[in-house]
């Protein structure tokens, strides 16, 4: 069974939108990447991104902006997702778990469920 993995949000403000869900719901920081910061309850992690629609090929908005699911099958679980008339956005990238505070850690390929919604495997 899958697991939701992460939850990224956009934002105009990285560093307010971090402060705020840290105050608000003691959430720990645990990685920084290139376009934002990584926080964690333990169980879930919540990526804040920087929005910057001119460097991104996606559509991309202010707000919630896509679910990340840990599977245990990769292949497995592609082949699901276009035999129910899903599509892989980008190329798989082979990547060993590591330390989570890696933000290329969090999916190895992104996807694209019914009417447009973005996701991460």
């Amino acid at each position: 069974m899958a697991k939701i993995k992460h939850i990224a949000i956009r934002t105009s403000d990285v560093e307010k939108t971090v402060a705020f869900y840290k105050e608000v719901f003691d959430l720990k920081q645990v990685g920084r990447g290139l376009n934002g910061i990584y926080l964690s309850d333990g169980h879930i992690n919540l990526a804040i991104l920087k929005y910057q629609p001119e460097k991104n090929q996606e559509l991309t908005k202010i707000g919630i902006d896509h679910l990340g699911f840990l599977v245990e099958d990769v292949d497995g679980t592609l082949a699901k997702l276009s035999a129910v008339g899903g599509k892989a956005l980008t190329d798989r990238i082979h990547l060993t778990p590591t330390d989570p505070s890696t933000p290329q850690s969090y999916f190895e390929i992104r996807c694209m469920g019914p009417d447009d919604q973005v996701f991460d495997v």
